[in-house]
């Protein structure tokens, strides 16, 4: 029996538990160091904001404030301008060619897709349901909303592709420039599907303005996100980045502890670690909605991230070969321009 209703085990649990347990801890920092960081309000950044709300950065002398976007690519280019010191956002065509001349880095992983675990999800409009849009398969010839050209939902559509036999050309993409965009494009059938996290899908799926088709996980493992900052960070204040990943991944070690675990069920489990870390986390990705609701759609939603904050090398070179093949990324970008393991080994 479902758990997500009015006065369900997770309402319960929040008014017994209080919101006085959940304060940031009361480490005190001398002459911190105010930092910004670029971020969307994806549940896959739980890791950063679990940091923040248990005082992980504050321990580390760091003063955090957060810059919410609607896309990746605004986010490189903060990071690359300096409006921003670090980021957490999706591995593009875009942050690659940047990183390649340069601009960034990647320090650490965020999110990624991995069988067994909730991920992105390919959604239907209504009207492209009926008409057959069942299967990732009957995705050949259909129009797919994107955020931007050479963006994590272009590379995965591009993983279907190729997984299911057909050219990524028998797609019509369509580059929307933003998320909500998005949204509005697959809600009133002006595109016949489109790629969403879990905390923006499930609600749709739930309220019947989308279709399920099925999990990306299902056909590829895929570190999608990372941790980006500047060389001029890494080589002008080391300190800061290394002060700045532990904390975060302190903040990731929680995120796993407390929302990767499944019942017997196979149901992400609601106790009172889940919910605590639901609410901290709901209140960056949920602004709006009621503390429960946000806690219980974050337990839902909540993505796979590598608990020790790695890199996974091989899959950012598979990345970086397919935007060369799709003329997205400049032929000289390598990986070791790319990414920077000196931190996170």
């Amino acid at each position: 029996m479902s758990t997500f209703g009015k006065g369900t085990l997770i309402d319960r649990r929040v008014m017994l538990l209080g919101t006085g347990a959940f304060s940031a801890l009361g480490a005190k920092a001398l002459a911190a160091d105010a930092i910004n960081v670029g971020v969307l309000r994806f549940v896959s950044s739980g890791g950063l904001y679990l940091a923040i709300e248990r005082g992980y950065f504050k321990a580390e002398a760091i003063d955090v404030s957060l810059t919410f976007f609607e896309a990746a690519q605004p986010i490189a280019v903060s990071i690359a301008s300096g409006d921003t010191q670090f980021g957490l956002t999706g591995i593009s065509g875009g942050t690659l060619n940047l990183a390649g001349r340069g601009a960034l880095k990647i320090i650490a992983s965020q999110g990624g897709e991995k069988k067994g675990y909730t991920g992105n999800l390919l959604v239907a409009s209504n009207a492209a349901f009926a008409r057959g849009l069942t299967s990732f398969e009957a995705l050949n010839g259909a129009s797919v909303a994107i955020s931007q050209v050479g963006s994590t939902f272009h590379y995965q559509l591009g993983q279907i592709a190729d997984a299911k036999g057909f050219g990524l050309a028998k797609i019509a993409i369509k580059p929307l420039q933003s998320l909500p965009n998005m949204v509005a494009a697959v809600k009133t059938g002006q595109v016949d599907a489109t790629i969403l996290a879990p905390h923006i899908a499930g609600p749709l799926i739930a309220h019947g303005d989308v279709k399920l088709i099925g999990p990306l996980s299902d056909i590829a493992d895929y570190q999608y996100g990372g941790l980006f900052t500047s060389p001029k960070i890494l080589t002008g204040n080391r300190d800061l980045a290394v002060r700045f990943v532990r904390a975060y991944v302190r903040g990731l070690v929680d995120y796993n502890a407390a929302l990767m675990r499944r019942g017997a069920d196979g149901r992400p489990v609601e106790d009172d670690l889940a919910v605590k870390a639901g609410l901290e986390i709901g209140k960056y990705v949920y602004p709006s909605d009621p503390p429960a609701e946000a806690a219980r759609k974050v337990i839902a939603a909540a993505v796979y991230c590598d608990p020790t904050g790695k890199v996974d090398i091989a899959d950012i070179d598979r990345q970086i070969s397919w935007y060369k093949s799709q003329k997205l990324v400049d032929a000289s970008v390598e990986t070791k321009a790319v990414v920077d393991t000196s931190i996170v080994p």
